[in-house]
């Protein structure tokens, strides 16, 4: 039997604007204690370009500091599962995170922006609490999509 993992906190705060929502954090994630923790994710290099920062230069603590700064919030939507590996099709016993309190955390928030299709499941969801909704294309190296096409997506995506 796969063992029941957990996710990590969010990284938000009262000057969010837009949520920025990933399935569950890979097993090199975890490991780290870091979103978008592996190498390969292009994540940090897609958000910094649209940020116009060196993300994936930068420390972990350093990064969170300039997404708080730019308004931007990150989480996901599942708390805890289980999972062999870490991709999403191996995703069994999934329990969402929470997000009846996001107003309290980000009175600002605006926009829910989800991190491909998986988590793009929850908008009805995050919709029904008054928010816009957003899918973009997964920043994981799975999904190859050419890298200008999704950076493109998540530049309209993110300005707010």
């Amino acid at each position: 039997m796969k063992r029941r993992l957990r996710g990590l906190a969010p990284i938000i705060d009262e000057r969010a604007r837009v949520l920025i929502l990933g399935s569950f954090p890979s097993a090199a994630s975890l490991a780290a204690q870091q979103y978008y923790g592996h190498r390969q994710n292009q994540f940090w290099p897609i958000v910094g370009a649209v940020l116009g920062l060196p993300l994936a230069e930068l420390d972990y603590a350093a990064r969170r500091a300039r997404v708080l700064d730019a308004g931007l919030a990150i989480w996901d939507v599942y708390r805890a599962c289980q999972r062999s590996g870490s991709l999403d099709a191996a995703i069994r016993s999934p329990e969402p995170n929470d997000f009846a309190g996001l107003r309290s955390l980000a009175p600002q928030l605006v926009r829910v922006c989800f991190n491909g299709k998986l988590a793009g499941r929850q908008a009805p969801q995050l919709a029904a609490l008054g928010y816009q909704t957003l899918l973009l294309p997964s920043t994981s190296p799975a999904y190859t999509l050419p890298v200008a096409e999704k950076l493109a997506a998540w530049r309209a995506a993110l300005c707010v």
